[in-house]
């Protein structure tokens, strides 16, 4: 380190142990007037308090995460199931013969095990219109 960047650590440090000194000296005023209204501390009960605190925001804490897995793995199995059902689905181009016939080409016939006489559902979406010639 050298130059101005020296005095720029040595004023951010020195900045950093006054707003640290700031707030240990806001605590102990906060700390001193809980004493001065409260004339019996007992050191145990303030324990006991933060004990079930804590177990309280512990136990929110890991209901939330359990929530929070279980909605992960039920969207997860749900994409499996839905995989599942696209898997016997096939997508390929073909062209339009005489009186609207098309055809399946037969990679696609045997990769869906579909043979002749199988009903089959069938989902048009035009691609591009055949030029005509003049």
């Amino acid at each position: 380190m050298i130059g101005s960047n020296n005095q720029d650590y040595m004023e951010m440090f020195q900045e950093w142990m006054q707003k640290g000194g700031r707030a240990q000296a806001e605590f102990m005023k906060a700390f001193s007037a809980y004493m001065e209204n409260n004339q019996k501390f007992d050191p145990l009960q303030a324990m006991k308090e933060l004990t079930a605190k804590s177990a309280e925001a512990q136990s929110s804490f890991v209901n939330n995460m359990a929530a929070s897995q279980k909605n992960l793995m039920e969207q997860f199995f749900n994409m499996g199931n839905m995989m599942q059902s696209l898997v016997g689905y096939g997508a390929f181009k073909t062209t339009i013969g005489s009186n609207g016939r098309i055809s399946i080409p037969e990679a696609e016939r045997d990769a869906l095990r579909i043979n002749e006489g199988d009903l089959v559902q069938v989902v048009v979406v035009p691609l591009e219109k055949k030029k005509r010639q003049s």
